[in-house]
């Protein structure tokens, strides 16, 4: 439970008494905030421009213009500049931080970022990049990779990054959809203590990009790159040109900003294009409502910038945050590494994944005895849903007074659904609240509203973060396929979901990867959160399988080191099953296995895996993180029976 006086200086509570004042409404509490955002939506959006002092050249006179699903129009009269609005400060305190798993360790101040923006800007204005044009980064979470992004923005052009662990084929499965004129890399990179040459992968990336008509080449690992046409580096980039002041091209509200891309897993990846305004409106109102952020805070998210969480964790500057950034492996050189961070730059919101607090759990590190965390006050999990044991595990292993909010949304809306409060209380499994102007609710699959109970996680009320589209879809086909086919007019986001007695959220997996035993659907979450807290079980993955005219539940797991699947264990875990989630659940066939496939991002991959196992094959290997790991669920003789 949140300390009275702490909730009475949030943000929060500071929007919601401002909100009663301008509109003259009695909002007692974050339900009443919350239902009046979603119905009184142009006031609520309003507000929050206000509130978050979003700069532009004209804000105009109207919130909403089309008001459906999709193509709602949101301050459709407005001219801002996305970057304009990272860029607010100019002094020397710290913007941001940056270490690559010890080396290259500095900081930027605000100034700096600023001189910097303004050279780069010059560059790719030099080179005739317009507003529409296309910037590409190949690029690991470093200062220059969100330098090449602002100063992309600030002309009005369209940033798209992949991270650099992405081979040849992701990449172009990327970039070859969007054309970029200019592609900004690296020349390597850092992972578990490994330097990693990129030479040969720019090499091929850029003989099959004929759009590309400048390369910059950022030192990391001082492996110089040849053999390519029309590159520089980024110093020689910058070199002719002298700071000033930047000239940031007003633009629609709707005005594309980025293009992000899907998973890719089960089909080419969709270019996902987010508008400035959408996403800087959107993200301000999660990290100045939701995450209570301010300035001179330090904002830490463990990500890379092939994940929509780097997005998100650069937006934190438009609240004058300083952002600390990291590049790397969490374990590398141990468990600890993260947290050494965090206490040398004075980190205030840690971000980071379920799998990273599972895996800290299970290797038995604890933190609140090794640092000292002093700054910490909230802590971020996303990625996949936290269970039970992970919110002991936090409260336990690393801080007893910290907010912990497990979030969630995704690329597809670059924010989130559901997220964090700092005026409600923290419930063990729960993600703690809807978030403000966003309608969500959990409807059964015949459309009808669900009080409680388990259904499809939608959002009945138009949002300025709705993609604009998707990239060659000049149609809008495939974008309404994507969202509004199974409810038209209605966001349907394919999370399985119930709301809890407290008015949070669970996320009980991905629909469709939901398993249907007898007809039943219970979601994949269920199964994980009891499972991963055995000892023996390092990880696990349940898919279903076609089978005797019906479907049943395959559990796969990977074992501790030392353990082995005995009948005892497999016992084990069908008895913990049962009885922590139900006889529904109960794996018919528990396997051990070495590894189970992943995204980039960390996402377990199980449509991946019960393609496998149904022999059916899997496209685009390169959107995996270890695509060799697929080869581990092909006949697998133990499924024949």
């Amino acid at each position: 439970m949140p300390d009275k006086d702490r909730v009475a200086a949030t943000a929060m509570t500071r929007f919601r008494k401002e909100v009663e004042a301008r509109y003259g409404h009695v909002l007692p509490d974050y339900a009443a905030l919350h239902r009046w955002s979603v119905t009184q939506k142009a006031d609520f959006w309003d507000a929050i421009w206000d509130f978050c002092g979003v700069v532009a050249a004209t804000k105009g006179e109207r919130v909403l213009g089309a008001e459906t699903m999709p193509g709602a129009e949101f301050f459709p009269d407005a001219r801002l500049n996305f970057a304009e609005n990272l860029l607010r400060k100019a002094d020397d305190m710290a913007a941001l931080h940056f270490n690559n798993e010890g080396a290259h360790q500095r900081t930027l101040s605000w100034t700096e970022l600023s001189h910097s923006v303004s050279r780069f800007a010059q560059a790719l204005r030099a080179w005739g990049v317009k507003p529409g044009d296309r910037v590409a980064g190949y690029m690991p979470n470093m200062p220059e990779t969100i330098i090449a992004m602002l100063a992309t923005a600030s002309i009005g052009a369209v940033w798209s990054s992949c991270s650099p662990d992405f081979g040849p084929t992701g990449v172009l499965d990327r970039f070859g959809q969007i054309e970029p004129k200019v592609l900004i890399a690296c020349d390597g990179y850092r992972y578990a203590g490994k330097t990693l040459p990129l030479g040969d992968n720019l090499r091929q990336v850029a003989d099959a990009l004929p759009s590309l008509e400048h390369v910059v080449i950022v030192p990391l690992i001082d492996q110089p790159v040849t053999g390519l046409a029309n590159a520089v580096t980024w110093e020689d980039a910058c070199a002719p040109y002298t700071s000033g002041e930047i000239e940031f091209a007003q633009l629609p509200f709707a005005h594309p900003l980025y293009i992000m891309f899907s998973s890719g897993t089960t089909g080419a990846p969709k270019c996902i294009v987010h508008s400035a305004g959408g996403t800087l409106l959107q993200q301000l109102k999660e990290h100045v409502l939701h995450c209570d952020l301010k300035e001179g805070d330090t904002l830490f998210y463990f990500t890379t910038c092939g994940w929509m969480m780097w997005n998100w964790l650069v937006a934190g500057l438009g609240a004058g945050a300083t952002l600390a950034l990291y590049d790397g492996s969490p374990f590398y050189p141990d468990g600890n590494v993260l947290f050494d961070y965090a206490d040398t730059v004075g980190v205030n919101v840690f971000g980071t994944s379920a799998k990273f607090i599972d895996a800290l759990n299970k290797e038995g590190l604890k933190p609140i005895e090794t640092h000292r965390l002093d700054d910490f006050r909230l802590i971020l999990s996303t990625g996949s849903p936290l269970v039970d044991e992970g919110f002991d595990y936090v409260y336990r292993g690393i801080k007893q007074d910290v907010q912990l909010s497990s979030i969630s949304g995704g690329t597809d809306i670059v924010s989130c659904f559901v997220l964090g409060n700092p005026t409600l209380p923290v419930w063990k499994g729960e993600i703690q609240s809807k978030g403000l102007g966003m309608g969500v609710e959990i409807w059964d699959e015949g459309g009808a509203p669900l009080e409680v109970g388990k259904g499809e996680l939608v959002c009945t009320e138009p949002f300025p973060a709705m993609p604009i589209g998707f990239w060659n879809d000049p149609d809008g086909d495939r974008y309404r396929a994507a969202y509004f086919d199974r409810f038209p007019g209605v966001w349907h986001h394919g999370d399985y979901a119930e709301v809890t007695s407290h008015g949070g959220v669970v996320i009980h997996g991905r629909s469709d990867a939901t398993l249907n035993p007898g007809g039943v659907r219970i979601g994949t979450a269920e199964i994980y959160a009891v499972v991963e807290t055995l000892p023996q079980i390092r990880e696990a993955v349940a898919v279903g399988q076609s089978w005797q005219d019906d479907v049943r539940v395959v559990l796969f797991v990977v074992l501790a080191e030392g353990a082995s699947l005995t009948d005892e264990l497999i016992k084990t875990i069908r008895g913990n099953i049962r009885k922590g989630a139900s006889p529904r659940h109960v794996p018919a066939k528990v396997i051990a296995v070495a590894d189970i496939p992943r995204t980039k991002s960390g996402k377990i991959t199980e449509l991946a895996v019960r393609d496998l196992i149904e022999g059916r094959e899997v496209k685009n290997r390169e959107a995996l993180a270890n695509p060799e790991a697929l080869d581990l669920y092909k006949n697998i003789e133990e499924l024949r029976t």
